[in-house]
């Protein structure tokens, strides 16, 4: 009679990984998040993306940081129900986090456990949600300090408008009117203990007070849907909004508009446009199909569900989050244009 015995996982510290990667991970480690070496740091990651992980873990043993490396699947079945206890707790005595992981259907519940411990104890924490191979090759190599100073010149400027507006070739023309109440927002990449980000970075957003008018995605959508439909550019779903809630979606792929409007109807804010915002990393060229790197692309993305209030200071709350991406933007902030076709007017 044999038995079998279950092999210890190495320790991300131990596992080979491209040094392709290590640009990204220099860039995470001292630009975005500017780790010092007596910062403790929690680090979730799951069996999918452990090489990206480890060349983050490398630096951040060159960089002396005490950290503790958590790898999903090693503490709970996927998809997750809930983020697992003790991860929560490391997270809780920790300075800066980092979550580089692939998402599942319906994790969104266990993501938001996370950043609310985040926004807690206001961890700078980097968001790597769908990090893969060319995000490392390309938005994780971004020169973030560039793109934080577009991020703020633009910042700068929407704060003081009253409405933006947006157009494109494909069909899209939508205006936001915006509420004074809710403050914009600046994750560039550049990370602070005020708002967690995304790596890579590279936008700017507020909660909308109103959104009208129609957006035609031919970028990306987001969430677990990203994964399965990719880029849309010669598939695009077409959107309507009136009184800031979604009414129409259209889209010659049957089930990519079953699932959206789906999507969007899991609660009664799921329809609502909780984020209105501009993507601003000027080092990205084309949309590549990812959520997590597309929303950065310059121009105009806008989510339905979960405004981010504890941030925005919207009143509001939804259980969903989803993200969609246009390309090649005209955009007006009041009377002044500030992109022409998908390029800035502004200059970093």
């Amino acid at each position: 009679m044999t038995s079998s015995v279950r092999s210890i996982p190495k320790p991300l510290s131990k596992l080979p990984f491209d040094p392709e990667f290590t640009p990204g991970a220099v860039n995470a480690v001292k630009v975005c998040l500017r780790i010092q070496p007596e910062e403790r740091v929690c680090v979730i990651t799951d069996e999918a993306t452990t090489e990206i992980a480890a060349s983050i873990v490398a630096e951040l043993e060159k960089n002396g940081s005490p950290y503790h490396a958590w790898v999903l699947e090693e503490h709970a079945s996927r998809p997750l129900v809930d983020m697992p206890r003790e991860i929560l707790e490391d997270l809780d005595q920790s300075q800066v986090s980092i979550f580089a992981v692939q998402a599942q259907t319906n994790e969104l519940r266990s993501r938001i456990q996370m950043t609310d411990v985040v926004n807690r104890r206001k961890i700078r924490h980097a968001h790597m949600v769908n990090i893969n191979r060319q995000i490392m090759m390309e938005g994780m190599r971004a020169d973030f300090q560039r793109v934080d100073r577009l991020s703020q010149k633009i910042v700068n400027m929407v704060r003081k408008a009253s409405r933006i507006r947006a157009t494109t070739a494909a069909g899209t023309d939508l205006t936001a009117d915006l509420n004074p109440n809710y403050k914009w927002l600046k994750t560039s990449g550049i990370i602070s203990p005020e708002k967690w980000g995304n790596l890579p970075g590279g936008e700017i957003f507020t909660t909308p007070g109103e959104v009208n008018g129609t957006f035609v995605i031919d970028g990306v959508v987001g969430d677990y849907l990203c994964a399965k439909f990719g880029d849309l550019e010669h598939n695009p779903l077409t959107i309507r909004m009136r009184g800031n809630r979604l009414t129409e979606a259209h889209s010659e792929n049957g089930e990519l508009e079953s699932d959206f409007w789906k999507y969007t109807h899991t609660d009664a804010n799921s329809d609502r446009v909780g984020e209105f915002a501009i993507g601003t990393n000027i080092d990205l060229k084309h949309v590549i199909g990812q959520i997590l790197q597309d929303e950065k692309y310059p121009g105009i993305h806008i989510a339905f569900g979960n405004p981010y209030g504890a941030h925005t200071g919207a009143d509001w709350d939804s259980t969903t989050h989803i993200d969609v991406v246009g390309r090649r933007f005209n955009i007006w902030v009041d009377d002044q244009q500030i992109m022409q076709d998908g390029k800035f007017l502004v200059e970093a």
